[in-house]
């Protein structure tokens, strides 16, 4: 998404910030962070959560120099979101599914976009100096609602286009667009895409990533069709790659922001989630696996090829599928921290060079929901969803719906993650996390 600060390559200064901010994190106190000028200053950032409530809602927050997080303001969105209702499985409970980029932040700092998925809109924000939101605009995506709720979830951004990317997760329109003018005014676009093939009509999609160059959008498929009801009761799913390797579909992206014809390839595992490319290597990105339960790296080259390595799977001792779905990598491209919605935690990898590998796993003990919900493997789960990770690394920021908590962790070498923070956020429905 672009939200990162230009980074200090100096290993020693940043594994002294890290250090730092660790160490005050475990006192309470504030560290401080050397400027450009050498100059000790007093840092920190914002963070940005939807409440998707039917009324739906951004939640800032400061986010101070020691992890610690506080609530600034709350800025209705003007549209609705899809509450505690799933559309996926025509039920309630957390959104695990729903929540994959659903708020983002322009490179520059200057817009933020956010779905509405209950009534099919997107709203744009302008961001101020101080990290205050101002709302600019309301508009639908241009797919109509059937049903309880819409299902507009992930948002991708073109800045060199001006062209706002809406994935929905149901079909057969599963791609809007629209156009972000200088002011952050949106305008939707006659386009739609499709993600279906022609066997397969009716399926359902996570999350759509444009590639750092621009050049293509990626887009993970969950399932081949949406789930039902054998005629026992027991849930049916049709799992996207489990079978086919067709669940990752790139689309190439034209001068204007158009996209070209799709193109199917194997992302590695069963129901491919959430796609997240390296900082320094646009050409590179990882994606995390639902039902194969764990993560893969994987290239693509100038062409729109896809070519991947073998999925490092977690421990699935606790039940399967894990539901690993959200993945935060710090900006030296050392470690990946994946979310896992069944186990209710985050386990984390190490990256060397093309190489995936475990480094902790679980990289925290389990945060416990109300004990309402159950997770697809069965285990009682507190619904973690979105997760972000500050430029530098240092913190991670977690979503707990089933809890109804925001956590902040500091990050440490191991790949461990100590809590330091936490705020209580709505019931089960919030989703979407992104902040500087």
């Amino acid at each position: 998404m672009g939200t990162e600060d230009r980074q200090d390559r100096s290993v020693t200064r940043r594994d002294f910030l890290k250090t730092a901010g660790a160490i005050a994190g475990a006192v309470g106190a504030t560290p401080l962070v050397l400027a450009a000028d050498k100059t000790p200053k007093r840092d920190g950032g914002h963070l940005y959560i939807q409440t998707n409530e039917t009324r739906n809602a951004i939640v800032h927050y400061h986010r101070a120099a020691n992890g610690t997080i506080t609530e600034v303001e709350r800025i209705l969105t003007g549209g609705s979101g899809s509450g505690i209702f799933r559309p996926i499985y025509e039920a309630t409970g957390p959104n695990a599914f729903e929540g994959a980029g659903s708020v983002i932040l322009t490179a520059d700092r200057r817009f933020l976009f956010t779905t509405n998925g209950g009534d099919n809109s997107v709203s744009s924000f302008r961001v101020g100096k101080d990290g205050r939101l101002t709302m600019l605009d309301v508009k639908p995506t241009g797919n109509a609602v059937k049903g309880k709720s819409g299902t507009a979830k992930s948002l991708a951004y073109s800045p060199s286009t001006g062209t706002l990317y809406v994935l929905h997760s149901f079909g057969p329109d599963h791609l809007r667009l629209m156009s972000v003018n200088s002011k952050g005014k949106l305008t939707a676009r006659p386009e739609h895409y499709s993600v279906n093939t022609q066997n397969k009509t009716d399926r359902v999609s996570t999350m759509a990533a444009l590639s750092p160059d621009e050049k293509f959008l990626l887009v993970d498929i969950n399932f081949d069709e949406r789930p039902s009801r054998n005629p026992d009761g027991t849930p049916k799913f049709v799992l996207a790659n489990e079978h086919d390797p067709d669940g990752l579909v790139v689309f190439p992206v034209g001068e204007n922001g158009t996209l070209g014809a799709a193109s199917f390839h194997d992302a590695g595992g069963a129901a491919p989630f959430y796609i997240a490319f390296l900082h320094g290597r646009p050409n590179t990105f990882i994606n995390g696996i639902a039902a194969g339960n764990g993560l893969v790296m994987s290239h693509i080259d100038a062409g729109g090829h896809v070519s991947i390595s073998p999925l490092v799977p977690l421990d699935t001792s606790a039940g399967k599928p894990s539901e690993l779905c959200w993945l935060a990598i710090p900006s030296d491209d050392r470690s990946v921290f994946a979310t896992s919605f069944g186990y209710s935690s985050l386990s984390s990898y190490h990256i060397d060079g093309d190489k995936l590998s475990i480094a902790r796993d679980p990289a925290c003990p389990r945060v416990p929901g109300d004990g309402t919900f159950r997770a697809i493997n069965g285990t009682v789960s507190s619904g973690p969803s979105d997760n972000w990770i500050t430029p530098d690394g240092a913190y991670l920021y977690q979503v707990y719906g089933n809890a109804s908590k925001l956590v902040g962790y500091a990050t440490h070498p191991d790949g461990s993650l100590s809590e330091i923070t936490s705020v209580k956020i709505p019931y089960d429905s919030p989703q979407g996390l992104v902040g500087f």
